[in-house]
């Protein structure tokens, strides 16, 4: 009798370790959900798509990560940045009708998954090659400058509440620690929130309104050439950010992911939830950096926690409440965090030029000025420039801004760079 109850004892011991271990992990699973949570739904509240689908399309996108990956990277996917001013273009384009950015979401997806078989085919460096700091960086430049009109727009708003969000948001970045530095955004869009409320700038009728569970909003893509020739390219500046990601994880849990399970399969990851998220309509998806640094605070590298947090994003789409106060949230909020974001996404570029150490000299400096130029072009100069290309099958295609500066800087590189590219 001794015997069969200390037996029960041991299972019994056995049983609550276990849910404290779950407990643990659901809470570590939270905190990651919390981080990645306002960059998340930002994307979609700043280019028209639903923050709910972005939600659902995350966490779906984090699954498959993780199933190409072996479940050994502990990343999560969350709506990528890099493809905001190219979303926003096609939407004027096409009246608004965000299914055509879609398209060129599915269509930059399967441009991923070509990258990774590619990559496995005949390896990284021979793909990096053709995309140097000195091409990459004012790609990314060009990303985050060609935003800074759209931050303004929207700050213009309601100046006031827009500075005080933005004061708020680089006050917590540089004076914050831990968590709470990781949580700027989220911070700030809080304090702008209840400023504005106090105001009487909140819509709070689209929260009572909204039910408290809903399947998301789901759209089926659209697919026309010209949309897909200006979303496409992005991917050949995320590409690099890729790298940089998976490099930097790898190095905060100490293995090297880039070999195992291989940038290839990495690649697979980001394009399948890419190509999920476009077809049911969400934007692009990309390895969270945000993440990354949480585990760098909490020292817990294991990779089921992200996949539990994932889930949390899923069932979190269902909740509609919350997607009526996102809608609720005042554009000159959004906008003075934009000012933020996108001035940082400028800088990651010259970051990028100076960590890389790139050669100033006549070639580069060539290639660098000829990218910002056509970048920039689009958005700065009247009557904007590009290339017209006649299609039969669709109307005149014009490609232009980050996409023709993006293939105007590999060719230009590969011209001028000859022997490193060889």
């Amino acid at each position: 009798m001794t015997e069969n109850t200390l037996t029960k004892t041991s299972i019994e011991i056995k049983k609550e370790t276990n849910a404290l271990d779950t407990a643990k992990k659901s809470i570590l699973a939270i905190q990651h959900l919390v981080a990645m949570f306002g960059a998340t739904v930002l994307v979609p509240m700043l280019t028209g798509l639903n923050p709910s689908v972005a939600l659902l399309s995350a966490g779906v996108g984090t699954l498959l990560f993780h199933l190409v990956t072996y479940g050994k990277v502990p990343v999560f996917l969350g709506s990528s940045f890099a493809f905001i001013p190219v979303i926003i273009k096609v939407s004027s384009l096409y009246n608004g009708d965000l299914a055509y950015a879609q398209g060129g979401i599915v269509v930059a997806g399967l441009i991923y998954i070509l990258m990774s078989f590619i990559v496995g085919r005949i390896g990284v460096e021979k793909i990096k090659q053709y995309l140097p700091a000195q091409v990459v960086g004012p790609m990314i430049m060009v990303i985050g400058l060609n935003l800074v009109p759209v931050a303004y727009g929207m700050a213009s708003d309601h100046f006031v509440v827009a500075a005080i969000t933005l004061v708020t948001a680089i006050a917590v970045t540089l004076k914050g620690r831990g968590l709470g530095k990781q949580l700027s955004i989220l911070i700030a869009v809080v304090v702008g929130y209840v400023i504005s409320l106090n105001m009487g700038l909140v819509n709070t009728e689209v929260i009572r309104e909204a039910q408290a569970f809903a399947i998301p909003n789901f759209t089926l893509p659209k697919f026309e050439l010209g949309a897909i020739a200006i979303i496409a390219p992005v991917v050949l500046a995320v590409f690099m950010e890729h790298i940089g990601d998976i490099t930097t994880n790898g190095q905060v849990v100490g293995k090297n992911f880039i070999e195992d399970p291989g940038l290839n399969r990495t690649l697979l990851g980001d394009g399948l939830a890419t190509l999920f998220a476009g077809f049911i309509g969400g934007p692009a998806n990309t390895t969270y950096g945000e993440n990354t640094g949480v585990l760098a605070i909490t020292k817990n590298y294991d990779p089921a926690i992200l996949r539990m947090a994932a889930v949390f994003a899923i069932i979190l789409s269902f909740v509609a409440k919350v997607g009526g106060f996102l809608n609720s949230i005042p554009v000159a909020v959004m906008g003075g965090i934009s000012v933020m974001l996108f001035s940082m996404i400028a800088l990651i570029g010259v970051k990028t030029i100076k960590t890389s150490n790139v050669k100033f000299d006549a070639k580069n400096i060539v290639i660098m000025a000829t990218i910002l130029i056509i970048g920039l072009g689009s958005g700065y100069i009247e009557n904007n420039f590009g290339i017209s290309i006649g299609i039969p099958v669709t109307d005149i295609v014009k490609i232009e801004g980050l996409s023709l500066a993006a293939i105007v800087g590999v060719i230009l590189n590969a011209a001028l760079n000859r022997k490193q590219t060889v």
